[in-house]
């Protein structure tokens, strides 16, 4: 049986899009190859532990600079891992910078098919990302294939738009199993609703930080009468100052954390989802295409070169507002609550879209397809 070396920051149990992303593709190739997964360890210490059968080896982290851990013992583990498992392909997670620093020693002399998964290019931090400019183009030179999550991130990166020959569209995904809802959760939607019976229910949540924009569903939602009600799941960094935000506005409620149970609830029980990311650092957006499965419209900004807004598609599965024009999404928001007949004519598509584009099965289908591919050249 031929052998996957996967890379990623951080696994399971640590929860991350990335990582995410990561264990979806080996949950993918289980029982077709032999499997490992090296990464950092979220806790202290050099650890090998043992998820979903597969094994998975964790070096110590000692510091993070700009999101990137740093480790003493990672190039140590590395190398007994390419000596000792012989990977057949080694998928490697972009951006991990420290461990690309490694990694590309390797590849120029190496005994296996290189698959970089091409996250998200590195816009945050400025100084870093030109640091890191020679680095990646070692990688992308020495990738036999290089994974994007949206085509039009492929149009947008300047690294992916250089190579896109080298370029295959694989979509995140979303588990249906996961998502699926049962009777309670119907049950529970209809307490929602009842406790707002008569408003129009937004719903969102995510990360509270900067790129995920819920500072202008804030301002926005001022620009609404009481017949709405705006439903914000998730906790951050910008927490409280998202909360003084709101205050004195009654239709805003802060949900904190809530549980996949509660947000299959939620997802059930609300009429818009919201999803007013601005940035680049929305590659994709899963919460966004599950929402969708539930048959929800959706009110995105325009971001350029961001999967959103092809996850979403503008007039079709959702509305589509100028980048930032808190005006516009009010009343893109107003046009929704104003017509059910349009909410359920873009919700339907939405989750035809998602379930012909994002499910786990296609992702499947997708990752294997993509290692089989490989076979042949």
């Amino acid at each position: 049986m031929e052998k996957v070396l996967h890379i990623s920051k951080y696994y399971y149990p640590f929860i991350g899009g990335v990582e995410q992303v990561a264990r979806d593709c080996v949950d993918s190739l289980k029982g077709k190859y032999e499997q490992k997964v090296i990464c950092f360890n979220h806790d202290k210490g050099d650890s090998v532990d043992n998820v979903d059968g597969v094994e998975v080896v964790r070096a110590s982290c000692f510091a993070k600079i700009a999101s990137q851990s740093l480790s003493i013992d990672y190039n140590k583990l590395f190398k007994k891992v390419i000596e000792e498992f012989k990977p057949d392909y080694v998928i490697f997670h972009y951006p991990n910078p420290f461990v690309a620093s490694i990694l590309t020693k390797y590849l120029k002399k190496k005994t296996f098919k290189f698959i970089l998964w091409w996250h998200l290019d590195i816009v945050k931090q400025k100084v870093l990302k030109v640091f890191f400019e020679g680095q990646n183009k070692e990688l992308l030179k020495y990738a036999d294939r290089i994974v994007a999550t949206s085509p039009n991130y492929i149009e947008g990166s300047p690294y992916l738009s250089k190579n896109k020959k080298k370029c295959s569209i694989i979509p995140c995904c979303f588990n249906e199993e996961r998502i699926a809802y049962t009777d309670d959760n119907v049950k529970e939607a209809l307490k929602i609703k009842e406790k707002y019976e008569g408003k129009t229910i937004l719903f969102a949540f995510g990360r509270h930080v900067p790129y995920k924009g819920l500072t202008y569903l804030i301002q926005a939602s001022k620009l609404l009468d009481e017949s709405y009600k705006v439903l914000i799941g998730g906790k951050g960094p910008l927490t409280e100052e998202l909360e003084h935000e709101a205050k004195g506005d009654s239709k805003v409620e802060f949900l904190g954390k809530i549980s996949d149970e509660e947000l299959k609830n939620y997802f059930l029980a609300s009429d818009i989802f919201c999803f007013p990311s601005i940035t680049k650092n929305e590659a994709f957006g899963i919460g966004l295409a599950e929402a969708m499965y539930f048959a929800k419209p959706a009110v995105t900004f325009h971001i350029e070169c961001s999967g959103v807004n092809w996850v979403s598609i503008k007039d079709e599965t959702g509305l589509e507002c100028e980048n930032g024009n808190v005006k516009s999404y009010a009343e893109a928001i107003k046009k929704l609550a104003s017509s059910k007949e349009l909410r359920e004519k873009l919700g339907n598509a939405a989750r035809l879209r998602t379930l012909n584009n994002f499910t786990f099965t296609k992702f499947k289908e997708n990752t294997i397809e993509l290692l089989e591919s490989l076979k042949e050249e």
